[in-house]
């Protein structure tokens, strides 16, 4: 597939200039960026986008696709409540067709968000890959091993997955440093040895688990896995709220990604990540909603404007996090994040993961400052096309994911009517 989209407005992600042109792609990749020209060339595809902005994908850096079938199921409860009497004993009941149907309900609303990218932890990893597959959408795949799991499947999941389709990839990782014995610590470290690689997990999140780490160890999540050598090769950790000083300094030592899930941690009264701090000390950041059971919504429009505006608010200063910065987080840094470096910036030979955003819209209007506009007043509304690997899997309002939007819903609800009843 060759597209050729012309009368655009391209933000670059590397120094938020924009210019008009247009954006040629062939196969999965971006094959033309620059001003018109004349060329002998055929399209398969040649879409005006009319002075509207095209700009790289958003990338959800934390979630749990599959868990759209809890959403608004067990709200306005504290963490611990909700996830231990309501999360877990419905999670119980999941089977890998279940998480396919709900994944594929997950993966629509992704795209009417501009995700074409999202860091995945959760269950039977077989029929979550062939929901993103069958949908032509990508995920990073994070391992989740906790309790009596062997590190030996993690193993056996990473080895598989990184080679299945173009689309799947695999990173190794734990659900938690508290839900996670000190053996099985120690044995994931050996495989990020052995293959040379990172390690994601949730980290800090709560005052609680940190204080019940504290407790068991004498020591923060964060320095108990760094002691473990599970951070040697990177990684980095899902919502990072209550990070010490010495974290800090592991987070910079070993280059380790925090990424913040605003919504999720408001709704759950889990804590505000310290982003200001991290902007200052240079460590890396990128943005994920969570799962739609916390959440409630997969949206990174409104993860974007928490981030900004929840510093503003903690710091008592209006000029923490610029909306510049928080873009940054949710596209380029975002794709840096998983491993997907081919996906931070339009440019020749970056993979066409693209997104249009509609400026003919009152809450874009005037164009004074286009990336703060997105960031600060900017919604899903504004998504007019979503483009994965070259392909157009989203357009003013239509899918096309192999699928019937109506058919996918039709199945989610009634998996999940037949889940709840049993």
């Amino acid at each position: 597939m060759k597209l050729r989209l012309y009368n655009a407005k391209i933000l670059s992600m590397e120094n938020m200039q924009i210019t008009e042109g247009e954006l040629w792609t062939d196969g999965d990749r971006i094959s033309y960026v620059g001003s018109p020209k004349q060329t002998e060339e055929s399209f398969d595809r040649e879409i005006d986008i009319k002075g509207n902005l095209l700009m790289p994908s958003f990338k959800n850096c934390h979630t749990h696709s599959a868990m759209t079938f809890l959403r608004s199921y067990a709200d306005d409860l504290p963490l611990q409540e909700w996830l231990f009497q309501k999360v877990f004993p419905q999670e119980a009941k999941l089977n890998g067709d279940r998480i396919y149907k709900f994944t594929r309900l997950a993966i629509l609303e992704y795209l009417t968000s501009g995700v074409t990218s999202v860091f995945d932890m959760y269950f039977y990893a077989d029929d979550y890959a062939r929901a993103c597959i069958d949908s032509g959408f990508r995920s990073v795949m994070c391992g989740g091993v906790c309790g009596d799991d062997k590190a030996s499947d993690l193993e056996d999941r990473f080895v598989k997955f990184n080679k299945l389709h173009p689309l799947i990839s695999y990173r190794l990782g734990m659900h938690s440093e508290y839900l996670s014995p000190l053996p099985l610590i120690k044995n994931v470290a050996a495989l990020a040895e052995k293959y040379k690689a990172p390690v994601y997990m949730h980290n800090s999140e709560t005052k609680r688990e940190v204080a019940e780490c504290v407790e068991r160890y004498g020591t923060t999540p964060t320095e108990v896995l760094y002691d473990n050598g599970i951070f040697e090769y990177g990684g980095g950790g899902f919502h990072c709220n209550y990070l010490s000083d010495r974290d800090f300094e592991i987070f910079k030592e070993k280059k380790l990604w925090a990424v913040t899930n605003p919504s999720s941690n408001l709704k759950l009264s889990s804590g505000i990540a310290p982003i200001s701090r991290m902007l200052s000390e240079n460590i890396n950041i990128a943005i994920g909603t969570d799962g739609a059971a916390s959440n409630n919504c997969l949206d990174m429009f409104r993860e974007m404007f928490l981030v900004t505006a929840l510093q503003k608010y903690a710091t008592e200063d209006a000029a923490a996090c610029p909306a510049e910065d928080v873009l940054k987080m949710a596209a380029s840094a975002g794709a840096h994040a998983m491993g997907l470096s081919d996906l931070d910036d339009l440019r020749e030979g970056k993979i066409a993961d693209i997104i249009e955003i509609d400026l003919n819209m009152p809450n874009m209007q005037p164009l004074h400052n286009i990336p703060k506009n997105i960031v600060y007043s900017g919604s899903k509304s504004n998504v007019k096309m979503t483009i994965c690997a070259g392909r157009v899997l989203y357009r003013e309002g239509e899918f096309f994911v192999g699928e019937s939007a109506e058919k996918i819903y039709e199945d989610a609800n009634k998996a999940v009517k037949e889940l709840l009843s049993e």
